[in-house]
């Protein structure tokens, strides 16, 4: 007998208030990464109407001051869209590049974390910081990601393009979208509701938004993945569900640092570590470990040996050697997953050194990270999306051996 579930996923675009702090926290990361490579980096922000408050600790040669993070915020805000002039725009958003407020609070990273991380003549570079974290992988899409995340992500995307290419010039930055899917023996079968929130200003009507967010920016989506369209009617389509949306971004809403790594991960189909990560260089494993293991899980299912892959990892600050490392299948590995974990220790390097090195992390190429998410995107800087170790996997998993071992041969 088959097996129903639901999963959802959520996305948000680049001008929701958390969102808008993890860019700008990831844009001075960059800044500082692209004067100083070996800069240490931990940046906490909260926003809230038009006042900004960072706190944090940075190690760099780069100059960090109230002049320089002003202009790297007001330059990302004007990028984001959040430029009104208007001062009744200005009231309903909160805020603008030429409108806010900031105050700096910055010191070095602590000699004691520091301690840990630096590499040293004898001995290697430790984790930043102790903690868990997971990559996951599937086949569900091109992407190698769950295709509820994958629609989520692309209704999203096409808000911010009707509204930066002026189709509907009356959006704001600020939006949401929300899909649930059925999976049938979990695989996905149906697309059960689409959820659209959209800030807009005042001057529209709610009937218009709604037509307009049905013709521009769901129909498209929907076309796209029609093989999915069974019962789903526009019934199953809410659009700003409180009936308006005009207060928006940091006036509706403060926003924080890392209040949205389901979103920055997988959605719902796979546990996420607690550790966020934007505002952290590469030597914090929360950001560059999750980036690694998404690189061994999508490698072992591009090669073929699961349907579906979470490698688990976990470190103590300070030390080169995960605590714990591992795989889970979902019941779908092709060979026995204890050869996979073979295969995946033996191809793959744990230690931050060398994570840091594989992926080339110590580069300015964390700001477009920020937004729609850090995984299952077609980017070159984003080296943890690359696929050039399936071949030796998928050669490696299924020597003769392994299928004798699999199907009982003598």
């Amino acid at each position: 007998m088959s097996r129903k579930k639901l999963w959802a996923s959520e996305c948000v675009t680049e001008g929701h208030p958390d969102k808008v702090a993890d860019q700008i926290a990831d844009t001075i990361l960059d800044y500082c990464l692209g004067i100083d490579p070996d800069s240490r980096f931990a940046m906490d922000m909260v926003i809230k109407n038009d006042k900004f408050m960072i706190g944090g600790e940075i190690t760099s040669k780069a100059i960090v001051d109230q002049a320089i993070v002003r202009e790297l915020i007001r330059s990302k805000l004007e990028d984001i869209g959040y430029n009104a002039k208007d001062k009744k725009d200005i009231e309903e958003m909160g805020i603008s590049s030429n409108h806010f407020d900031l105050e700096l609070l910055l010191t070095m990273q602590s000699p004691d974390i520091s301690q840990g991380v630096t590499e040293t003549s004898d001995k290697e570079q430790g984790a930043g910081d102790q903690g868990i974290m997971f990559g996951y992988a599937c086949n569900e899409t091109p992407s190698f990601m769950p295709l509820d995340y994958e629609i989520a992500r692309d209704l999203c995307l096409q808000l911010s393009k009707a509204r930066k290419e002026g189709i509907m010039s009356y959006l704001r930055p600020d939006g949401k979208s929300q899909v649930t899917i059925e999976y049938e023996d979990d695989k996905p079968s149906r697309l059960v509701s689409l959820v659209i929130a959209a800030s807009h200003n005042d001057s529209i009507t709610q009937l218009k938004v709604q037509s307009d967010i049905i013709y521009y920016v769901m129909s498209p989506i929907v076309a796209k993945y029609a093989k999915l369209i069974d019962t789903f009617n526009q019934n199953s389509w809410h659009i700003n569900g409180t009936g308006k949306f005009i207060v928006c971004g940091p006036k509706g809403d403060s926003g924080e640092v890392g209040r949205k790594i389901v979103v920055d991960q997988y959605g719902s189909r796979s546990p996420v570590g607690g550790g966020a990560f934007s505002g952290k260089d590469p030597s914090k494993v929360d950001r560059s470990a999750a980036y690694y293991a998404r690189y061994a899980a999508k490698n072992i299912v591009a090669a073929g040996l699961a349907d579906r892959c979470n490698v688990f990892v976990a470190y103590c600050i300070g030390k080169s050697k995960p605590e714990a490392l591992n795989i889970e299948t979902y019941g779908t590995a092709k060979i026995p997953e204890e050869r996979i974990e073979e295969l995946l220790r033996k191809h793959f390097s744990f230690k931050p050194k060398d994570i840091i090195a594989e992926l080339d992390l110590r580069r300015p190429i964390y700001a477009k990270t920020a937004a729609y998410g850090h995984f299952g995107r077609d980017d070159p800087d984003f080296t943890w999306e690359r696929l050039d170790k399936a071949e030796i996997l998928r050669s490696e998993g299924f020597e003769k051996k392994i299928y004798d071992k699999l199907f009982c041969l003598p």
